[in-house]
């Protein structure tokens, strides 16, 4: 499976020669979050067992470097030896339904740091922690 980076967007037309300026419109492709975990395998288990993410791509030997997807979400998965997580949300996911992803992730025992809650700013949210101390913070617009 391959992404285009530009999908849905339409990249204005610049001429090659002339250089391009300050003021040169460009257009940006995806950016996906990269979380450092200690154990790849381990990762990607619970991101695919918790969640359905499915590895598109993977390098090193031994691996040391993951993509994973599902539906418009992206996750790049990073080994480092010795990581810990930290008080800092790593990634902002958006959901459709953030009571549904919650109830699932109770289920699968996965740490909640923050409890799921309706938000001054119209959004139900909620943070919780991968197997490394990673925190992702869900929301869903209400």
């Amino acid at each position: 499976m391959s992404h285009d980076p530009f999908q849905g967007t339409t990249a204005p037309a610049t001429s090659s020669s002339e250089p391009p300026s300050a003021d040169t419109p460009f257009t940006l492709g995806r950016m996906a979050p990269m979380v450092f975990v200690t154990d790849i395998e381990r990762s990607v288990g619970f991101y695919n067992d918790v969640f359905g993410f499915e590895k598109e791509f993977e390098n090193g030997d031994p691996v040391g470097f993951v993509i994973l997807v599902k539906d418009a979400a992206e996750l790049h998965l990073s080994l480092v030896p010795g990581h810990k997580g930290s008080t800092a949300n790593v990634a902002h996911l958006m959901v459709d339904d953030a009571n549904a992803l919650y109830a699932r992730l109770e289920s699968h025992g996965v740490r909640i740091v923050k409890a799921i809650r309706d938000a001054d700013y119209d959004m139900r949210t909620f943070v919780f922690a991968d197997p490394d101390g990673n925190r992702i913070d869900v929301g869903q617009d209400l």
